[in-house]
């Protein structure tokens, strides 16, 4: 997978944001899986930002969680689904609109679809344009077909039950308008997509929003928390991260304003590392350090 593509997808998700420089990983081929729970998996591209999809397999069938951007990764991931459970995938739960998690659902036609309401409001709008820009510079997405949301829920809450599973569908806009978190009762597992990243992005959403829908998170009883990209977070961690994001966005607002009030512009907001907001550069490759500058850039165009 070339940097190009990287760089491309990116812009996919995020199209407010300048393009960042996101490390080349052409020579990584292997998705990552990992069982977190019993029959609920996780799979981690290892080809872009580390994004993530879930699993929650029962002998009547399985819920897949978002899907992976390139059709190299969903493919083995698909097969690994296959083998797992011999009705497949019945739904797929998409958390929201962005391209790296929504690419791979054509590999699973049979499946319903299931989302908020604007989710499917928003691949009509953004998604479906988008996918026709990357099949013209990228031959690899020539075969994905966007397929939209047929089950959809407007506000609160969408439970699905399958196989004596009871998973919970939470709408916790902020990240986007359409972003939902995915929790398996009697397991505690959230798969909080993108609601909880390494670094809180908030180039397509809203800061205050994001707050009300991190705080939503500590409400619930959780072992393992999936995060829309990067590693598991356990049980005893959950706290903590939802603190330090919460904390980021209060400091990436106060340099945004200081930033206006001192007549500064964004090339004085392009100069403040990530560091100086509490999180750390480390993770994701570093691509938390281009999220984080397109934060500033987005809050900054909001306001001013």
């Amino acid at each position: 997978m070339s940097s190009e593509m990287l760089d491309f997808a990116y812009s996919l998700c995020y199209p407010t944001a300048e393009k960042p420089e996101i490390p080349d990983h052409s020579t990584r081929h292997t998705l990552f899986r990992e069982r977190v729970s019993n029959n609920i998996y996780v799979f981690t591209s290892e080809v872009y930002a580390q994004v993530t999809a879930g699993a929650i397999v029962t002998q009547e069938g399985i819920i897949l969680v978002d899907s992976l951007p390139f059709p190299t990764e969903s493919k083995e991931m698909a097969a690994f689904l296959k083998r797992a459970s011999r009705p497949g995938v019945r739904y797929v739960v998409l958390t929201h609109y962005h391209a790296d998690h929504t690419y791979g659902i054509y590999l699973f036609p049979d499946a319903d679809i299931v989302a908020h309401a604007k989710c499917r409001e928003l691949l009509r709008q953004y998604g479906e344009p988008a996918l026709k820009a990357a099949q013209v510079e990228e031959p690899e997405l020539g075969e994905v077909v966007l397929r939209q949301p047929n089950i959809t829920f407007d506000e609160g809450e969408l439970s699905l039950q399958l196989g004596g599973r009871v998973i919970r569908l939470i709408h916790t806009p902020g990240h986007t308008a359409d972003s939902v978190m995915v929790y398996v009762e009697d397991a505690r597992v959230l798969f909080a997509a993108d609601t909880v990243m390494p670094v809180p992005a908030v180039i397509d959403g809203d800061t205050d929003v994001l707050r009300a829908s991190l705080k939503k998170v500590v409400d619930l009883p959780i072992e393992n928390l999936v995060q829309g990209h990067g590693e598991v977070i356990l049980r005893g961690e959950v706290e903590g991260i939802v603190d330090a994001s919460l904390k980021y966005l209060d400091a990436i607002e106060k340099k945004v304003a200081k930033a206006i009030k001192n007549g500064k512009g964004k090339e004085w907001l392009q100069k403040i590392d990530i560091e100086s907001c509490g999180l750390s550069r480390i993770p994701l490759n570093g691509l938390v350090q281009q999220i984080h500058t397109a934060n500033l850039m987005a809050l900054y165009d909001r306001r001013t």
